[in-house]
C-alpha cells in the first residue's frame, strides 16, 4: 500500500528546502543530553526553548506546550510551521533532539494513519528532528492498523533521516518484553526503542523495576527518557530523587548495547520561571554525572 501525504502547494514550496537535508544526530558519536518542552507545558514552546537553553541544555525535545494543539508537532502542523520550529531552536543555540508523535490518525484506518505518520516524519525532518517518538496505543483493536502504518512508514522516515521509535508508555507497551514484541512484529531496522525508565515503575505500579526489565530490549535502545518515579507523586519529578536505580539501568543498557545516543530529560519538579530553569539544570548535571566517562 502507497498512500502519499496530501499538502499544500506552499507547503510543498516553503518546506523544501528543510527536507533536503535533516539533521542526523542519532548519527553522532557520544552522548546527545537534552530536555523536553513537557516541564513547561503551562507556557507556549518559544518560553520553554528558552528555559531549555537557560540551562544549559544543548539539545531540546518537542513534546507537550500551552499553543493552539498541546503537542507542539501534530498532523495538522505545516511544513512552514515545522521549519519555523527549527529556526527557534537554532536562535537559541539548540538543536532537536526528538519530536513527541502523538495521535496520527490510525483510528481511522491504516491508509490514515500512513499519511498522518508521513506528515508527522516530514514535519520532524523539517525541524531538524532526527527521531520521532511514538506513545503506542492502549487500545487493543487499534494496534493492528497503529502498526502497519508504522511499518508501511520506516523506509519512508528512513529516506528522510528520521528514526522511528515506541517507548514504554502503558497499554500494550508497558514493559519491555511487550515493546520488543511490538519491535519484532514491525519488523524494520528503523523501528526501535526509547526506553523510559520512569514509565516502567509508573505502568506497573512500582512492581517492576527497570533494572530487571531493561535487558528484555538489548540491541533495540537508541535513546532513553530520563524520567525518575517515586510513590505516591509519580513521575513529575527531578531525576536523580526517586526510585530508579539510574547507575544500574545505565549499565545494563550499556551492557546490550546502547553505548551513545540521546538522553532526554522529560519531567521536573513542579514549578515555574527561575525555579524550575534551577531543576532543569540540576537534572542536566545529574545526567552529565551519570555517563561521565562512558
Amino acid at each position: 500500500m502507497r498512500t502519499e501525504p496530501m499538502y499544500t502547494r506552499r507547503d510543498v514550496l516553503r518546506g523544501a528546502a528543510a527536507l533536503a537535508a535533516p539533521v542526523a544526530l542519532a548519527q553522532k558519536g557520544g552522548w546527545q543530553i537534552g530536555c523536553f518542552t513537557r516541564p513547561w507545558d503551562q507556557v507556549e514552546y518559544r518560553s520553554g526553548l528558552d528555559a531549555i537553553a537557560e540551562a544549559g541544555f544543548r539539545y531540546a525535545g518537542l513534546m507537550s506546550h500551552k499553543g493552539k494543539t498541546r503537542t507542539v508537532i501534530t498532523v495538522g502542523t505545516t511544513l512552514e510551521e515545522a521549519a519555523t520550529i527549527g529556526e527557534e531552536l537554532r536562535k537559541r543555540g539548540l538543536a532537536a533532539i526528538s519530536v513527541w508523535g502523538a495521535d496520527f490518525g490510525a483510528a481511522k484506518g491504516e491508509a490514515a494513519g500512513v499519511q498522518g505518520l508521513r506528515r508527522l516524519i516530514d514535519c520532524s525532518a523539517a525541524c531538524g528532528s532526527p527521531a520521532l517518538l511514538l506513545g503506542g496505543t492502549g487500545k487493543p483493536e487499534l494496534a493492528g492498523p497503529y502498526y502497519k502504518a508504522v511499518a508501511e512508514c520506516c523506509a519512508y522516515a528512513e529516506s528522510k533521516g528520521v528514526g522511528l521509535s515506541v517507548k514504554p508508555h502503558g497499554g500494550g507497551n508497558a514493559t519491555g518484553p511487550e515493546c520488543r514484541k511490538l519491535v519484532e512484529s514491525v519488523g524494520q531496522r528503523n523501528f526501535r526503542i526509547w526506553y523510559d525508565p520512569g514509565n516502567i515503575f509508573h505502568y506497573s505500579k512500582g512492581a517492576l523495576d527497570p533494572v530487571d526489565d531493561v535487558p528484555a530490549l538489548n540491541g533495540l535502545i537508541t535513546g532513553v527518557v530520563i524520567k525518575d518515579w517515586k510513590p505516591p507523586i509519580g513521575v513529575m519529578i527531578t531525576p536523580g530523587t526517586g526510585n530508579v536505580r539510574w547507575r544500574e539501568v545505565m549499565a545494563r543498557a550499556r551492557k546490550g548495547g546502547f553505548t551513545s545516543g540521546p538522553l532526554v530529560v522529560e519531567c521536573l519538579d513542579r514549578g515555574e520561571g527561575s525555579s524550575l530553569v534551577a531543576e532543569a539544570r540540576k537534572a542536566r548535571r545529574f545526567v552529565e554525572e551519570l555517563v561521565a566517562g562512558n
